[in-house]
């Protein structure tokens, strides 16, 4: 070697083209060698090369295959049958990290020490080697080459779940199987990959993979030296595997190796575990996906120094130990334990009685065990061949004749085969050693024939058993460009060579169910053949199409008819959702894309008509402040806001902040502030899709049937299920909001403490029966009290004129009418007179609804009137004379007794465990929010009466500790002044 000769170590991850880096610079260079760790990388470089510069000069030597033309330039060799003493310019070694391997790291290790290029020697493999090698190799020079695309962690999936192009990795034949079986059931099918294998039919197998026929890989950790595949995940089926000794896990670095094979080129790679194997630690993870390992501190060493004077002699030399601290002694090879077992026969140590005979038994003793029944079965093959080899100086062509056609059989099932193709991997061996066959080109010949056929035997069994036949089949006529005759009927239902394969809803195929695999995936894609130019047509039919042909889901679905089309997902803004078009991706992106802006338009105009008021609330720039703000929450809580949760924003509002808000149909309720528009049906159940996955809810809830005032409050319902859907749940039932408020509009005129009866209109309010409503008042915070009296003949009252002034109509039928400005109780009675609106808009707060929460409970229990229990009137008690027999009257009736009726006595609770008795008797201020205080009105100090409600008794007298409460003065300015004062101190 020349002393300027170039040594140089390329290490780095998987994927950074290092193998492809080596191959250019040995062909850049008369004559070169690079050792490989597989018979099958071996012969995939060897197959590039060879399409570079011809065969002619290019040999590939292996311990199998022999193929050596007369001016061979560039050898590629495994590693263990890298010829010693050719003098190539260029040396390349890969994978070195193998020296580290308990089984072949000493081969490596000798090549690393030994082994070089007359002007350039490259060792490629891990950065876990710079450290032995800087070492080992003086003035070896370091190149480092990163990963060309990123590698993550997925986590555990079952086997069903896996995405397709996804190697699974097993560490036993019988794990390999099982898994293809699996996968044959549930996916169609999968291509195996084993060392073992012969390269034919492990190249037939990838074939099944890399074309598309099957989208699974199910290997052995062969595919982790080199193998370049179309991958993009990589789950490992086992953490552990058997190294020939015993059971061991595997380490990081191994795992590395194997999973860097996904995400190859420019392509990110994914790697998981599945089946059996846990999860991986989220160091080790870690690791893989930086590729950062513990560096290699030991390397495996046998002592390439033979003596072979005596086979003691072998023996002893074989066993030496190392005398550098970085190497450790190699563990007992098969080589050496089949010398060691040779060499205990008589008629063996008679034979190897000369350094020659010694050489030779040790090159017989090299042979590998490819079969692996047992070490003495081996062993004793070895002792035949050694055997003829030494008496007749080359095996006898019958001897061999027989042992080769009792192999070539090509029946059987996977496993029969398996075992033949061993049986002959061994004699295929001995055929490719100079000199020990009398016709080395015939039975090099013959052996890589009987190869092949049972190499092919096998390829066409394991698609039988992993792959559907029929399947494999259209594939391959798919792939060939074949017609296949295929059609789609008008009621979408498409045929393929006459059969029905399934059915075009909106723009995705449905897959016929009994179709299942491989063989649905195959006529999946027959029929998008036929389909393309459908897809296309109808594409442009959908996007031309009126408004009123589409519809959106209570779960989010978009409907074209009866088809699913898409559906819709959360975006940025609650008011803005995005849509996921339902589009075969073979349809094209043409296709897809004009689905998504139809359906982007559609629901578009369907907010902004549904949410009009919403939107130009949004949308109003006069608004500022505090105004403003509120704004911004109503239209973040689409239109509608529990009372109780605004309470200090609303009481922080001024007149004019609200006239701006009301101009927008905003109504502060006693309860809610709400849009009466947006209470309709329609944007009810919009509301109730854009909340829903503005939530990221699963599964939605469903708008109640229009038209109802009280729906069920179903057991387990969130209470923001109803409000969203417009409802305030109170006691068995939910209660429409509007009417709720409706309904607290009677009840402020009501004596909540001293008790009063339901009347007719606030059960028409409800629509429920007296039983009914009782509940609902409990819901809403009164106690009803049960009682029974007799009953009396309906007498026509007379309505005060003022009390009738009280009754004004506000969003009665919400469903169609136009809603009623939500004008404060108080001033009710004025609104018809000119200006009314302006002169509550400047009033004191004390005289709008809005005000009445601040003594609101915490559940929003509307407030009562501080009235007098003296002013309720008594109900009359029948006298005697009521129940004498009139002259002519039926006795019977008179013994029957007068008629009953059941009657409730609402009050307001005032002992609720949730509240604080006052000393003085009173209920506690309202606390909400842990217990902090709403407001400093006490319980049973209602608000002012509107225009109608009888004052309270002058004779009646009530005491107070407190001194009266200041009363807030009057603007002077305001022109509205004098009458409002007037309301104030009438009588």
């Amino acid at each position: 070697m020349a002393g300027h000769a170039r040594v140089a170590a390329i290490l780095g991850p998987t994927n950074t083209g290092k193998t492809h880096y080596a191959i250019d610079r040995m062909l850049g260079y008369r004559t070169g060698m690079i050792g490989l760790p597989l018979r099958l990388l071996a012969r995939e470089v060897y197959d590039k090369i060879v399409a570079a510069r011809g065969p002619s000069v290019v040999a590939l030597v292996t311990g199998e295959e022999r193929i050596v033309p007369p001016r061979a330039q560039y050898w590629v060799c495994t590693v263990e049958a890298m010829p010693e003493g050719m003098g190539c310019d260029f040396v390349g070694i890969d994978e070195i990290q193998l020296c580290a391997d308990p089984e072949r790291g000493h081969v490596f290790t000798d090549r690393l020490l030994r082994m070089r290029g007359l002007q350039e020697t490259l060792f490629m493999g891990s950065d876990t080697m710079r450290g032995s090698i800087a070492a080992l190799v003086p003035g070896v020079e370091f190149v480092r080459r990163e990963r060309m695309s990123q590698l993550s962690y997925t986590g555990s999936k079952k086997i069903s779940r896996l995405q397709p192009r996804t190697a699974i990795v097993g560490f036993s034949v019988e794990n390999v199987y099982a898994i293809a079986e699996l996968l044959r059931r549930q996916k169609g099918g999968a291509a195996v990959v084993m060392g073992a294998l012969s390269p034919r039919t492990r190249n037939a197998q990838v074939d099944l993979y890399q074309n598309g026929e099957v989208d699974f890989l199910v290997a052995t950790d062969a595919i982790g030296m080199g193998l370049n595949l179309d991958i993009n995940h990589v789950a490992f089926s086992s953490l552990t595997k058997f190294d020939g000794r015993r059971m061991r896990p595997l380490m990081p670095n191994e795992l590395a190796q194997i999973a860097g094979r996904a995400g190859r080129g420019m392509s990110h790679g994914t790697f998981g575990v599945t089946g059996e194997a846990g999860p991986l630690a989220d160091e080790v993870a870690e690791a893989i996906c930086n590729h950062r390992f513990t560096p290699l501190k030991k390397l495996n060493w046998r002592n390439a120094d033979l003596r072979f004077g005596t086979v003691d002699a072998l023996i002893a030399s074989l066993e030496e130990s190392p005398k550098d601290e970085l190497l450790v002694k190699a563990r007992e090879a098969d080589d050496l334990q089949a010398l060691k077992a040779l060499s205990t026969i008589a008629e063996v140590q008679a034979r190897a009685s000369d350094p020659k005979s010694v050489q030779l038994l040790w090159d017989v003793c090299r042979i590998p065990d490819f079969r692996g029944i047992s070490h003495a079965e081996h062993a004793g093959l070895l002792e035949v061949i050694y055997g003829h080899l030494h008496q007749r100086g080359a095996i006898p062509d019958d001897f061999l004749a027989r042992q080769v056609n009792r192999i070539d059989r090509t029946d059987g099932d996977i496993d029969t085969l398996s075992k033949r193709l061993a049986y002959i991997r061994t004699w295929t061996y001995v055929a490719q050693r100079k000199a020990w066959v009398r016709d080395e080109s015939h039975w090099r010949e013959q052996t890589r024939a009987v190869e092949d056929r049972l190499s092919d035997a096998l390829h066409e069994r394991l698609t039988q058993r992993f792959v559907d036949r029929r399947t494999s089949v259209l594939l391959r006529r798919l792939k060939q460009k074949e017609a296949l005759l295929a059609e789609v009927n008008d009621k979408g239902e498409v045929t393929v060579e006459g059969e029905f394969v399934g059915r075009l809803e909106g723009f995705r195929f449905r897959q016929d169910k009994d179709a299942t695999g491989q063989e649905a995936k195959t006529l999946k894609t027959a029929s998008l053949q036929a389909l393309a130019p459908h897809f296309h047509l109808r594409a442009d039919r959908f996007f031309n199409a009126p408004d009123s042909e589409m519809d959106f889901s209570e779960q989010g679905g978009l409907m074209w008819g009866d088809q699913a089309v898409g559906n819709l997902a959360a975006g940025d803004d609650p008011l803005k959702p995005r849509i996921v078009a339902f589009v075969d991706e073979e349809a094209g992106a043409d296709v897809a894309a004009k689905v998504q802006r139809r359906l982007q338009h559609f629901i578009d105009r369907k907010i902004a008509a549904l949410f009009e008021p919403l939107i130009n609330l949004q949308k109003d720039e006069t608004l500022n402040g505090l105004a403003r703000g509120f704004a911004f929450r109503m239209v973040e809580s689409m239109g509608i806001l529990p009372r109780a949760d605004v309470a200090d924003d609303v009481k922080a509002l001024d007149q004019d902040a609200r006239g701006m808000l009301r101009k927008h149909g905003l109504r502060f309720g006693q309860f809610t502030v709400f849009m009466p528009l947006l209470l309709k049906p329609a944007p009810t159940r919009l509301r109730l899709v854009l909340w829903s996955l503005a939530k990221n809810l699963d599964v939605f809830p469903e708008a109640p049937p229009p038209g109802l005032v009280t729906v069920p409050n179903m057991a387990g319902t969130p209470a923001e299920h109803h409000m969203v859907s417009g409802y305030r749940a109170a006691g068995d039932r939910a209660i429409r909001i509007d009417m709720l408020e409706r309904l607290a509009d009677l009840l402020r005129a009501q004596d909540s403490r001293g008790g009063f009866e339901a009347n007719p209109d606030m059960l028409s309010i409800t629509g429920l029966t007296l039983e009914q409503f009782a509940d609902l008042m409990g819901g809403l915070g009164y106690k009803a009290e049960k009682g029974e009296r007799e009953k009396v003949r309906a007498v026509d009252a007379v309505v005060p004129e003022a009390n009738a002034a009280v009754a004004v109509e506000q969003d009665a039928a919400i469903d169609g009418a136009v809603p009623v400005e939500d004008t404060p109780v108080m001033d009710a009675a004025q609104e018809g007179a000119p200006g009314a609106d302006a002169a509550i808009a400047e009033a004191s707060e004390a005289a709008d609804v809005s005000d009445a929460a601040a003594a609101m409970p915490e559940d929003g229990v509307a407030p009562v009137a501080d009235v007098s229990s003296d002013a309720v009137a008594e109900t009359p008690v029948p006298t005697n004379s009521e129940t004498e027999i009139d002259p002519g009257a039926a006795p019977d009736a008179a013994l029957a007794g007068p008629e009953t009726e059941e009657f409730y006595t609402f009050t307001w609770r005032g002992n609720r465990p949730d509240r604080q008795p006052r000393r003085d008797g009173g209920a506690g201020k309202g606390r909400r929010d842990g217990g902090k205080p709403q407001g400093d009105r006490p319980r049973g100090k209602g608000k002012p009466k509107g225009k109608g409600q009888p004052p309270r008794d002058a004779g009646t007298k009530t005491f107070q500790a407190r001194p009266p409460k200041k009363e807030k003065p009057i603007d002077p300015d305001n022109p509205f002044a004098a009458a409002l004062m007037g309301l104030k101190t009438k009588d």
